[in-house]
């Protein structure tokens, strides 16, 4: 389901008018809709349902503090990559035993949490990582359990940014000297095998490479299997894509494929293993769950171009303007007036800050609000002071009642 749709020419999320959030709580302001990541989130999770799983969040998408509480909840696992989120996760209610801790760069600290705290697995990137959460676990008197990342050399035909499976990506470790790391480590004390794990990059719009990656999987543990070591869970990581032109009406989906599209490909493949299967979505929950209201502060034209100003800049959401992203962007206020090509941009001195480029908006005015949508995902998490900007407001949304999960901060002046 997609949460947001035009009612009498006035954008709502679930029953709630989004001008009348506008103009309780200001803008800057993030919205999320609980129904549309209860949905989300439920829908991913049955997919999976004829086999043991676990659905692991991944908080990197959103960390709000109330929304990991609700995942929590709903019966959902973590995905985390820092220490800090780590803590968030136990905070918020996720047992130890349903959190995995994934990350490329892990500080001697770090590790010691991860085991202190008995995590599901430490995901593995790195040979020397391996030797050092032994002789860290070793020190503690404790036993890691690990799953090391595979880097399969699968391309998702993405942003560069976005691939995370390429031999040239700096995430995993290649087949073989993995092969011979899981030897190493079934020789450890202070080590345990807990399973695999794989992720190849974010917005993943067929099933492909789940595919492939399962396949490979399936086979590097089966030969694993032959000499002995045992794996509880092989884990497939996320980046199920999510269409970010998709943006309005209740039956839609949000999605370029539906997660049964994933699970009754990858089920049979992974069940030859005996293993549980991981999944670790983020932005196919909450992405298309959240938006951005703005506010239009001044209009400008310069020679051949068109701008409007708004109060919400790259350092509230930073995507247009790392990875070009391209976000819908609607007037809170339906018209059938005229439109014109305006380029949406922000406060910020870099030419970089934009929202939006060469839209086709009806004419705007001061004053006028405007959603940037699908913005649940990777846009409160990158957000930044940057030109000792306050961070944005964020608002939950449950049918037609609305409250703060985060307050706005404060404003230095």
């Amino acid at each position: 389901m997609i949460p947001f749709a035009y009612k009498n020419n006035r954008l709502f999320c679930e029953e709630t008018d989004l001008t009348a959030v506008a103009g309780q709580y200001g803008t800057p302001a993030y919205v999320y809709s609980k129904a549309g990541i209860v949905h989300n989130f439920q829908k991913i999770d049955q997919a999976f349902a004829a086999h043991p799983h676990l659905v692991c969040y991944a908080l990197k998408a959103n960390a709000n503090p109330v929304i990991l509480k609700m995942m929590a909840e709903l019966g959902a696992g973590a995905d985390v990559v820092s220490g800090g989120e780590l803590a968030l996760a136990l905070k918020a209610g996720f047992p130890a035993q349903r959190i995995v801790y994934a990350s490329v760069g892990k500080t001697d600290a770090e590790i010691r949490y991860a085991i202190g705290s008995n995590v599901l697995a430490i995901n593995i990137e790195s040979r020397e990582e391996l030797q050092v959460t032994a002789r860290i676990a070793a020190e503690m008197g404790a036993v890691a359990p690990i799953a090391i990342r595979i880097n399969p050399d699968i391309d998702i035909e993405g942003h560069p940014y976005l691939t995370t499976g390429k031999s040239a990506n700096k995430f995993g470790i290649e087949m073989k000297e993995a092969r011979d790391c899981y030897l190493w480590a079934a020789g450890q004390k202070s080590i345990k095998i807990a399973g695999v794990h794989c992720h190849v990059g974010s917005m993943i719009k067929k099933a492909d490479p789940y595919v492939k990656m399962a396949e490979t999987l399936a086979a590097f543990v089966s030969d694993l299997q032959a000499q002995g070591i045992h794996f509880e869970h092989v884990d497939i990581g996320g980046g199920l894509g999510v269409d970010y032109t998709r943006v309005l009406g209740e039956k839609e989906t949000p999605w370029f494929m539906e997660p049964e599209d994933i699970a009754e490909k990858v089920i049979p493949v992974i069940k030859q293993t005996g293993c549980e299967i991981l999944f670790e979505p983020g932005r196919s929950i909450i992405g298309p769950n959240g938006l951005l209201l703005s506010q239009v502060l001044f209009r400008k034209e310069t020679k051949g171009k068109k701008f409007i100003i708004v109060d919400a800049a790259m350092n509230d959401l930073i995507r247009p303007s790392l990875y070009s992203a391209y976000h819908t962007v609607l007037p809170l206020q339906k018209s059938d007036a005229a439109t014109e090509q305006v380029d949406v941009v922000g406060a910020i001195c870099e030419s970089g800050d934009f929202l939006a480029k060469d839209r086709d908006l009806p004419v705007m005015q001061r004053g006028d609000h405007l959603a940037v949508m699908t913005a649940g995902a990777y846009g409160y998490t990158l957000s930044s002071n940057y030109n000792e900007r306050p961070r944005a407001v964020e608002v939950l949304v449950d049918g037609d009642s609305h409250r703060i999960i985060r307050e706005r901060e404060k404003a230095a002046f």
